[in-house]
């Protein structure tokens, strides 16, 4: 273990600017335009990945104002009836809570299970109701504002994604090689799937040798620790103020551990800083962009202490994401063609609340090929679906994404590749049919025709310097004797168009039966993930291609009660207990409104009422005599465009229809008013 003290990490971090994130050169790029010779994606001429490790969106950031975190107004329902938010550990609920611990933000918090089975334990096949079980109570634990200042502020200055989420049901490695090859081997090939960090050598293509056969140009900036190399450990060493965290997954591909000096799989992916020789952490990043020569495509790995896997601090890896970000405005030039993308490997087992979108045999439109794991012979992994893993963070750092923007469309590591793809023109086969269908590629994160010339000023971080070369033992909360809901930070935030149009319209007949018609209108591609608290073989998922439709039924006798969660806050819930009236909805985003379409096919005069749950509109009555139909518009201005409606009867006390979402206009927006 090697003893460093807070003279050495400066000089890792390069001198003396490491100790204010306003440094003089981003003092200097705050002064320069944007590149806007296009006023399109073409602008963008670098792109770097911050990949860091294990921590999920709500842990982070379910408290930030103006994004679908613990505000959430319309959260799935967990097989106990109780909202998600109500993880039972076997006896008692667990609730989200927030650690008792001072200066949490530099606090040792545990490491939890996130491993293939145990986090499929927590999902439980889509009922999501094993997160305390399969995590322990630390995975309801969470952070504010006044923990992790920094992340909070990047959030505030450019574009979070709350709708982002990690690839894969698993730990590190998996969903590394997501990001780097569009998948992890899941049709058997090159020594696939790989569902841990088993890092036994593969041989699949990755995306950097599409790079580089495309002639785009590419790199891994990293500390090489004691040698990139099998017994450099690939980076992978004790001390873990040095190397690379073994996170540069390109070396556990053959065709990069089998490469020599003056193989461009060698000098681009195992090569680095040498912190052990004295150099800084930023030299060879910092003296690329100073010299113009930051490639096109770059990828940083961040040594063990400062990547924040638990136990490590979050705010070392805020004192590391802020020297990067001073690197990359080290030439005011180079920033200004520069999309800097910070996230996370993985969640950990930290909780989220959003079931993530997967994939369910027979209910997609599209094809499911190298989506569900079926095990086979002595195969210790349980079946399921390889993803979406849970949300995890994802900033979006550009002069292009400043503004203090959230964008919601549904995107997982895939789509780093897709924004590369969609930039540069390069084609990653690897990556699935239904992901290409659900995830989207990250342009909707960006204004091109619009920039902010100004580099906010952000939180000063010398603070968080690691004040020895040490490791520490885990701090392990305890959870409150009386837990209550936390609250999220009030007021709204800007949002990005999304290209979303969906509709879930119900029948219910006479011969107890339940069917529901998913419908996709609009431009991207949608999971709906349906839950039943009267029917307990649920839940159910459908996934719908644009201009495409699915149905689903049921059967059921006496009361039905089920609900359809999409994208973006999407949600039907229909209830009852006879047939009679039926509602459908469409959006109609030219006007910013909802049509609902009232029928009656029961035997009798049925009086319907609809309430407005943003009390934009006063309630409305229609009566419908059998065989009737009427049209009701609802107004979606006044609350921007979001709407939550109610239908009752007063023929069926049980009959309801409850109908919310987002009516997109193709405009930008304002961040749901009820979270």
């Amino acid at each position: 273990m090697n003893a460093i003290d807070r003279r050495r990490f400066m000089q890792l971090a390069g001198g003396t600017a490491a100790m204010s994130v306003l440094s003089t050169s981003i003092a200097r790029a705050a002064e320069i335009p944007a590149n806007r010779r296009t006023g399109s994606l073409r602008d963008v001429e670098h792109i770097v990945v911050l990949m860091q490790e294990n921590r999920s969106f709500d842990h982070y950031f379910g408290s930030l104002r103006g994004v679908r975190g613990f505000g959430d107004p319309r959260p799935v329902t967990l097989p106990s009836g109780k909202p998600v938010w109500y993880q039972s550990d076997g006896t008692k609920d667990v609730l989200p809570f927030h650690p008792t611990a001072s200066n949490l933000g530099l606090q040792f918090i545990q490491d939890l299970p996130h491993g293939w089975n145990d986090t499929h334990a927590a999902f439980n096949n889509g009922k999501y109701d094993k997160w305390v079980p399969s995590k322990s109570a630390t995975t309801m634990a969470y952070l504010t504002r006044d923990d992790i200042p920094f992340h909070y502020a990047l959030a505030d200055a450019f574009t979070i994604c709350d709708a982002y989420h990690c690839s894969f049901m698993g730990s590190t490695d998996p969903n590394r090689y997501y990001m780097w090859t569009g998948y992890t081997g899941n049709d058997g090939s090159g020594g696939g799937p790989v569902l841990g960090n088993d890092e036994a050598g593969y041989s699949w293509t990755t995306y950097p040798e599409r790079l580089e056969k495309a002639g785009v140009s590419w790199k891994i900036y990293q500390d090489i620790g004691d040698g990139l190399d099998a017994n450099g450990s690939w980076g992978w060493i004790d001390d873990a103020y040095r190397g690379n965290y073994g996170d540069n997954s390109l070396l556990y591909f053959d065709q990069y551990r089998n490469a020599k000096p003056g193989d461009p799989l060698y000098d681009k992916a195992r090569t680095g800083t040498n912190a052990k020789a004295g150099d800084g952490f930023f030299d060879i990043l910092k003296a690329d962009v100073k010299a113009g020569k930051l490639p096109q495509v770059s990828w940083i790995a961040a040594p063990e202490a400062f990547c924040e896997h638990p136990n490590w601090p979050a705010n070392y890896g805020a004192w590391y994401i802020s020297q990067v970000l001073d690197a990359l405005t080290a030439n005011p030039e180079v920033w200004s063609k520069t999309a800097l993308f910070i996230t996370y490997d993985e969640n950990d087992g930290f909780f989220d609340h959003i079931v993530p979108p997967h994939p369910q045999s027979g209910r997609s439109t599209a094809d499911l090929t190298n989506e569900l794991l079926t095990p086979s012979g002595s195969d210790t992994h349980v079946a399921g679906p390889y993803g979406l893993g849970q949300r995890v963070p994802m900033l979006v750092v550009s002069p292009w994404s400043k503004g203090g923007w959230v964008n919601s469309q549904v995107s997982d590591h895939t789509s780093i590749i897709r924004f590369m793809e969609s930039r540069f023109g390069v084609h990653e086969p690897n990556i699935s049919a239904w992901r290409r269908a659900v995830c989207g590629d990250l342009t909707s994160a960006f204004d091109f025709a619009k920039t902010d010339t100004k580099v906010p000023a952000l939180p000063d971080t010398s603070g968080y310097l690691p004040p020895d070369g040490n490791r520490h033992p885990d701090y392990v909360p305890t959870p409150p004797a009386n837990p209550t809901l936390p609250r999220q930070e009030a007021g709204l935030r800007p949002t990005r168009p999304l290209p979303y149009d969906l509709a879930a319209d119900g029948v219910v007949t006479s011969a107890g039966h339940l069917s529901v018609t998913f419908t996709n209108p609009g431009d991207a591609g949608a999971t709906f993930h349906v839950v039943s608290t009267t029917d307990s073989n649920g839940p159910w998922t459908y996934t719908v291609e644009p201009g495409r439709r699915l149905s689903g039924d049921w059967t059921f006798s006496g009361d039905y009660d089920f609900s359809a969660h999409g994208p973006n806050g999407f949600l039907r819930q229909l209830k009852g207990h006879i047939p009679g009236p039926e509602v459908s909805a469409r959006h109609e985003g030219d006007k910013q409104q909802v049509r609902l379409v009232l029928t009656n096919a029961g035997p009798a005069t049925v009086r319907l009422t609809i309430t407005d749950g943003y009390r934009e509109e006063r309630p409305a009555t229609y009566r419908l005599r059998p065989g009737a139909r009427v049209v009701h518009t609802a107004h979606t201005d006044g609350s921007h465009g979001w709407y939550d409606l109610a239908v009752t009867s007063d023929h069926d006390t049980a009959f309801l229809r409850r109908l919310a979402g987002h009516v997109e206009t193709g405009r930008p927006g304002v961040s749901d008013p009820s979270f």
